[in-house]
């Protein structure tokens, strides 16, 4: 235990003072020193790779396998524990560090059968060091995440792996904990389902593993409790809980290893992360009417939809409809802004917000579908009413609305870490965004085998009707073969449009509706033959493992059926196939037609609708290259504006809502 090695941390004791948290403090910052900030950013290098130091480390720690491997259990817990004082005095890098390594790479023989490669002794020392990691799938990230979190614990350092999801949290948990048990950390799973008590238990534990929205959501629930900072939301959380909450010590935030940053850090930052009380606001019969108003309503002349930003924006012409078509209704439709936000999310529900695409109705209620993992975001509300109107527009039961009591960004949150590493197969494109908002330089880390598979040139069909058909014969033509395919999709509703269309063909299909079959479903995907329609839930965290018949006949051959909006997502994709030097192939196959290019690269679809007309098929390669480029260009764009401005309106709440503020006590 680390309470044991170091019992004089402040934060290590039983009562663990709001004072003697240890948190990164983010004071306000003025323009002109962001405006500094960015051109540092700009100047440094934003991708290392490993130096001699960085080598030199890991054949220390590579020699000393022997040695480690003549102790005994209890010798290697002895010698583990003995190395607190060393790790503090000589830090987190040098022959402390090393020894560390060592150490955690023999158990994790004695328990896995196997020792960490140099490249994961690589990525892990990066991760010490406070870098991102970028390292490619099939490359033992979780492994390597074992040799990092040890040595932090050992020094007596508070450490926490995050992980995108539980599913993937409790994988690599019960990967982990008997390597961490023989080096006598203890380790805790967080369960989202636990009260805040076992929480607490568990977040005082030396190696805690814990999804990204749980420990954001319980770190704002133990604010709230806090006695010590009295506002109106905390006696409302206190109100909600029956009484006078009981105050809990907020999860510690000293080291952090991030799995799949990008996707934590920058694909969910925009959302930020929300606790509210149920408050009863939206009346069934607004939402009906505001749906009927809004069916009447005439793109252009009564509104604009602005699909790139998701936005509807009404026009004088449509604000005038909307008064004349309320005349009578009394309550809020008396209220021009009121009525005219009500006609608004009508709008947005109606042609914003897609069944299998933005969310799926299971159970009798709208469960949204997160656009970048593929999976449903449990007990997961849109704001300001709009939930209510999509329940509405489906025909359900109306939920109430909530009443926000606490707010916080995964951008504010991971900067109140004393610092953090992380990796992921995907960190190049966003390099210059990591610096400047969470000051982590990327490294990029090198592979353990020569990479083999083949990415052949993208395809290019007029329609998605003949895409689909085309992806379909690829699939069934390589699957007779005895190769494995895995066809990614964006969304629910494609990946169904694909099942349909392969018809008796066998496959089996992952998304939002099947995932608590994931693990199973996965476990099939590298086998002889199988063909694995899915969402973006098979493009992270997961590892699809070739069976010797399939690595024979050619290894797994991926098919993105449609670009997505980071280039990141696509790449993570492609990398299921031709992991730890395996043979594969991967190819995009996509229609003029799709939602992206038309979104975001409007004129180029045109002019190549127009090349489509007359040159003979197949379309060339090149124009899809083109087509995706202009879109990603604009779409990643856009998402990092908003990411900015997300930021800044963060930065203002801090002002006024103390308990999301940078104070700590």
């Amino acid at each position: 235990m680390i309470s044991v090695l170091f019992p004089t941390r402040p934060w290590l004791t039983p009562d663990r003072a709001p004072t003697a948290l240890p948190e990164r403090r983010n004071p306000p910052v003025k323009w002109w020193d962001e405006a500094a900030g960015r051109l540092l950013a700009a100047a440094r290098p934003l991708i290392r790779r490993p130096g001699l130091s960085d080598r030199v480390f890991a054949r220390r720690v590579i020699r000393r396998q022997k040695t480690c491997a003549a102790l005994s259990d209890a010798d290697l817990l002895e010698a583990a524990r003995a190395l607190g004082p060393a790790l503090l005095r000589n830090g987190l890098t040098g022959r402390a560090a090393a020894q560390a390594f060592a150490l955690a790479r023999e158990a994790t023989f004695r328990e896995l059968g196997y020792r960490h490669h140099k490249v994961q002794i690589l990525g892990a020392r990066r991760i010490l060091t406070g870098h991102l990691t970028e390292m490619a799938t099939g490359e033992g990230k979780t492994a390597t995440t074992v040799l990092a979190a040890a040595t932090a614990a050992l020094a007596g350092v508070p450490t926490h792996v995050i992980t995108v999801n539980d599913y993937l949290c409790q994988r690599d948990f019960e990967t982990l904990s008997p390597i961490y048990a023989r080096l006598g950390l203890s380790a805790a799973l967080i369960d989202p389902e636990a009260d805040m008590a076992q929480k607490a238990r568990d977040y005082s534990a030396a190696i805690t593993h814990v999804s990204n929205k749980t420990l954001v959501f319980d770190y704002l629930r133990s604010r709230l409790n806090r006695g010590d900072l009295a506002s109106p939301s905390r006696a409302a959380a206190a109100r909600l809980s029956g009484g006078k909450a009981e105050p809990t010590a907020p999860p510690l935030l000293a080291f952090a290893i991030v799995d799949e940053a990008d996707s934590v850090l920058i694909d969910e930052a925009q959302t930020p992360l929300i606790i509210a009380a149920p408050h009863q606001r939206t009346r069934i019969e607004d939402c009906h009417v505001a749906l009927s108003i809004a069916r009447t309503l005439q793109p252009a002349r009564h509104y604009h939809l602005r699909a790139d930003s998701r936005r509807i924006d009404l026009t004088d012409q449509g604000r005038g409809a909307i008064a004349h078509a309320a005349t009578g209704n009394g309550g809020l439709w008396e209220i021009p802004r009121a009525r005219a936000e009500l006609v608004s999310q009508a709008l947005s529900a109606l042609h914003l917000h897609h069944r299998d695409q933005h969310y799926i109705v299971a159970d009798d209620a709208v469960q949204i579908v997160d656009e970048f993992t593929g999976r449903v975001l449990a007990d997961r509300q849109w704001q300001s009413g709009l939930h209510q109107m999509v329940e509405v527009k489906e025909g359900l039961e109306i939920s109430p609305e909530r009443q926000t009591l606490a707010q916080l960004t995964f951008q504010e949150f991971f900067r109140r870490y004393l610092w953090f590493g992380g990796m992921s197969g995907t960190l190049g494109e966003v390099s210059r965004e990591m610096a400047r908002v969470y000051d982590r330089p990327i490294a990029t880390i090198p592979t353990h085998r020569p990479v083999i598979r083949k990415d052949l040139p993208p395809r290019l069909f007029r329609t998605e009707a003949h895409k689909l058909k085309a992806v379909a014969e690829r699939a069934a033509r390589l699957a007779a073969s005895g190769r494995p395919v895995l066809i990614g999709t964006r969304s629910v509703e494609v990946s169904e449009r694909v099942s349909a269309v392969l018809g008796a063909t066998p496959h089996q299909v992952l998304n939002a509706r099947q995932d608590a079959d994931e693990a199973r479903i996965i476990a099939d995907a590298g086998r002889a033959g199988q063909i694995t329609i899915a969402t973006n839930m098979a493009g992270r965290g997961t590892d699809i493992k070739l069976s010797e018949a399939a690595r024979r006949n050619g290894g797994l051959h991926v098919v993105l059926t449609e670009f997505h909006e980071s280039r990141r997502i696509d790449r993570q994709l492609m990398g299921r196939a031709g992991r730890q030097g395996d043979p594969g192939s991967t190819q995009a196959m996509v229609a003029i037609t799709d939602p992206i290019l038309r979104r975001f690269a409007p004129g180029a679809c045109r002019l190549a609708t127009g090349v489509s007309r007359s040159w003979p098929a197949p379309l060339p390669a090149a124009l899809a290259t083109y087509l995706r480029r202009r879109a990603q260009a604009g779409a990643e764009r856009l998402a990092a504006r908003n990411r900015d401005a997300t930021l800044r309106r963060s930065r203002k709440l801090n002002a006024m809502m103390a308990f999301t503020g940078e104070r700590t006590g």
